[in-house]
Parts: C-alpha cells; structure tokens; sequence
C-alpha cells in the first residue's frame, strides 16, 4: 500500500493517540493538530493526501475550517468526524463535498475504511475489474462458437460494452487490448450470424425473430398510446455504449421502466433504417407503396425529408387517429424553438422527435481533422456524446418531461463502427459512396469479408435495374476503390463509419421511460 500522509485535526486529539498509532503501523504518516487554524497552516505548507476534521472545534469551527481547505485546495479529500447527528451539519458538509461522514465515536478500523474508499479506490476497483473480466473471458469466447439467437447475441453484445467502460473508467488498462481482440472475434462470428439469418427473418414469419426497424414503432411505440402524451425520441446514430454513458443523467430524471434491444436493417444508414422506423415499412416496399416519398440511391435528392410524411401514413395503416407532431433537431436553434414550443407539444397524443448531434459528429469526425483528434476512439467518442448531451436542448426537453405526466421512448436508428481495415471494390459510376455497403450492377470483389447480394428483392431492398446487387461490409472493414487507393485508405482509415454489419452498428437500444 503507498504511504499515505494524513492531516488530523482535533481539539481532542491526544485522546486519539491509539488510533495515530494503529495508521502509523500500517503505514500511514500522520499529522496531528488540535484546531483548525493549526490544520489550515500545515495544509498550505505541505502536501497531504486526505484530511481527517472534527467538526467541532473551538475558534475556527470543522465547518469553516472544511470551506477554507475546499476554497485553496478543493483536489484533497476532506472526512468529517462529528459527535453530531444533525441532519443540517451533514448537509452543510456534503455540500462542501466531502469524501467521508463518520460519527463519533469511531474505530481505527471505521478509519482505515474511510481511507482505503477513498485513496485505493481506484486501485481496488481496477484490480477487481480485471479479475471480474478474466473470469468472464472464458465465457464469452465459448459462446461465440455456439448457435446463438438474436437474444443472446444481445446479451453478448450488452456485456462487451459493460466491459469495455468498466476497463475504460479504471487506472488499470491492461485488459483493454486483450478485450479489443475479444470484440473482434466477436465481431466475425456476429457476421456469420447475419449472413444464415438476416433473410429469413425478413421472410419467415413463423421463425423467431428480433423487433427490427420496420416494426419498431408498432411494437413499442404504438402500444404506449393512451392518457398520456407519448415522446417518441431518435437520437440518430447512437451505438448501445454511447447510451450507457448517458443514462445515468437520464436515470436521475426517469425511471427506467424497459431497456430493451432491436436490430436495425440492411444497410445500417440513416436512409434506410430510419425510413423504416418512421414507415413502418421495408426498403421495396416503401419505394413499391410510396414512390412519392421514397428517395433511391440514383437521386442527389435528400434520402430523409419525407419522415413526417412517412409517419402519418404509418398511423393511418395503423387505424390511429391521434394527433402527432414531427420535429428534426439538427441546429442548437431547432432545440431553442422546440423548448419554447413546449405546452404545445404536451397537447399531443404522440410526438416524435429525431435529434441528429451524434450522426453529425461521426460524419465531422471523418472530415475535420479537429474532431478526429478530439475524438481517437470509442472511449474519446463516447466523451464528446456526453458533452453534447448535457448541454443539449434533448437534455433541457427530457428536465421538462420529467416534471409532467408523460411517456417518453429513446432510440436511434442505427450504431456506428470504428473502420480499420480497408477492402477493395469496383463499382461503376453510379455506385454509391456509402464505405460500408455499396449498391451497384457491376460490383466486383473477392467473396471474403463481405456480405453480398445479387438478388435485392430476397432482403427487401429496392433495384435500381434489372442487375443491382449489394455488398455489405462486415467486422471493421471498409470499402475502398484501387483508384487512388492509399490515400483513400489513409484518410478514412480510423474513422466511425456505418451501413454494414456489426454489432455497433445493427444492436441498438430502445429504452422506455416515465418520471419520477
């Protein structure tokens, strides 16, 4: 154990020999003083690592001591030691941030716990992070072998991310690379796993099959309808770990009623999946019912303009006869008017609002070379996602909600995956520019690494011509053409990218909430 130097004061502290005695055989280096201003003249003129403070003290109180020490020197653990139960003294003193409230009277025991919480508790945590990971390990690689269903690629998926924040919060990251290979692996059984399942869960109806896009909001939004209004909320592009970063902000507003999962469609972008939601409808079959609103990968048009449009004819199929709103937040002044616009929205049965800061972020993540240092990897982008969060207007929307009678669905409409490993493909002209699915009628490549389909209409996805195919890349690759090829691999090499299949991109949460 390092050996930790410690400030205690007490106006009694010769009666606490015993305990200075019992550190100092642990190996602890302890100051003691008997008043506060004694305690406030050693601190400003050597280093210590915690303090220990009794609250009541003649001259200078505990309290008064407490603020100087937090005012000049606010990094320096404080643990306050009263004989006092007074709920305001507590109160006074957490306000003040303090590491520890013990009450008299205390053992030396009571004392060394308060210490290691403290000042080992990084060490403790990390030390029992990676032996809880080891321990999981095992698990983990044995079941990637087995015939899993989407239920437990979920749970397998919901762990990895549990671990890959735990290991990242601790001091100790020895475990993190031996985790990245983990993901990986995990990764390549995933796309095997697509590949033999994916069509059929499109076209069996009598196969168990995970809730996807296209069904989303019949499952788990519509049901909801009733009372009280219903805030449908799409946060685009936000993979499971981003929201677990930020549910415990959202944990202090709403109760966590469902923490669910659903897998977005082929090709995991914004045009498609998020179509899908708000459609109710596969790729075809939005472009066959609704060719007005449906936007090809041959049109320079916007592929998501029609959403509102889409939605309501989705509620009309549906035989509801509510009234909705439909809001797109992209500018911080979309966020302003959607606040102000508030009472109004309370008047709806169902609203439904996308926000698109994280989509966004991925894309100036690939294009501005600040973002990209900003954000190096998934740890660093899960950062930025908090940032925006917390001063977000979804943030200022979901503080009015939790004050009303409401209920309120988060999502998004797919993940993203950091891209490392390039993969050559031709394509003509017409090809799209998407790196991690590509549509085309004269697609070349090697079979390995991708998923591949030459007859669109089997995964409901619409033609562009008699011969359109779609590749799909899987794992962590990307597309890249020959033409100029190095450069194009340099530059988006590193980047979050999605369209493909992975598990960050395709398993997604969908979290149902009410207020407190």
């Amino acid at each position: 154990m390092q050996n930790y130097k410690i400030l205690w004061a007490d106006d009694e502290i010769d009666l606490l020999k015993p305990h200075i005695l019992f550190l100092n055989n642990k190996g602890f280096d302890v100051t003691p003083v008997n008043s506060g201003a004694d305690a406030l003249q050693e601190i400003d003129h050597a280093a210590f690592d915690i303090v220990f403070l009794d609250e009541n003290m003649p001259g200078m109180s505990g309290l008064e001591t407490l603020n100087y020490i937090k005012s000049t020197h606010p990094n320096i653990p404080v643990v306050m030691i009263t004989k006092s139960e007074e709920e305001y003294i507590m109160e006074e003193a957490i306000g003040a941030k303090i590491a520890d409230y013990l009450i008299k009277p205390i053992n030396p025991n009571q004392i060394l716990m308060s210490m290691k919480k403290i000042l080992d508790n990084r060490r403790i945590i990390a030390e029992k992070t990676n032996m809880g990971y080891q321990q999981d390990f095992r698990k983990l690689s044995m079941a990637f072998s087995d015939d899993m269903d989407h239920k437990e690629w979920a749970e397998i998926y919901k762990k990895l991310v549990y671990w890959d924040i735990e290991i990242d919060n601790s001091q100790d990251k020895s475990m993190a690379e031996i985790l990245k290979d983990q993901k990986a692996e995990a990764n390549a059984y995933f796309s095997r796993f697509i590949e033999d399942y994916y069509e059929d869960w499109l076209n069996d109806p009598d196969i168990d099959r995970p809730i996807m896009s296209h069904n989303l909001m019949a499952k788990k939004v519509f049901p909801l309808l009733g009372d009280e209004p219903v805030f449908f909320i799409v946060i685009d592009n936000l993979r499971y770990d981003q929201w677990e970063i930020i549910e415990p902000e959202v944990a202090n507003l709403f109760n966590v009623v469902s923490e669910d999962y659903y897998y977005s469609i082929l090709p995991t972008t914004t045009a498609y999946a998020r179509n899908a939601i708000f459609s109710g409808m596969l790729p075809n079959e939005m472009a066959k019912y609704h060719p007005d609103l449906w936007v090809g990968e041959d049109s320079d048009e916007g592929k998501n303009n029609k959403e509102s449009e889409f939605l309501e004819r989705q509620l009309k199929k549906a035989r509801i006869d509510s009234r909705h709103s439909y809001h797109k937040i992209i500018r911080a002044n979309e966020g302003r008017s959607l606040i102000d616009n508030f009472k109004n929205l309370m008047n709806n049965p169902l609203n439904a609002i996308v926000f698109n800061f994280v989509d966004m972020l991925s894309h100036a993540r690939t294009d501005l070379q600040m973002i990209r240092e900003l954000a190096p990897d998934e740890s660093a982008y899960r950062s930025l996602t908090m940032s925006w969060f917390t001063h977000s207007s979804l943030y200022d929307l979901l503080t009015l909600l939790a004050s009303e009678k409401v209920k309120v669905v988060i999502t998004t409409d797919h993940g993203t995956i950091r891209v490392k490993k390039p993969f050559k493909i031709v394509g003509d002209r017409n090809t799209n520019t998407n790196l991690r699915y590509k549509q085309g009628k004269n697609l070349a490549f090697k079979d390995d690494n991708v998923y591949s389909c030459k007859k669109p209409d089997s995964l409901f996805l619409p033609k562009v011509n008699v011969s359109t195919s779609y590749a799909f890349a899987v794992e962590d690759y990307f597309f890249a053409y020959p033409n100029n090829y190095n450069h194009y691999v340099n530059y988006y090499r590193d980047t979050f990218q999605h369209g493909g299949i992975s598990l960050e991109e395709m398993i997604v949460p969908i979290i149902t909430l009410q207020p407190k």
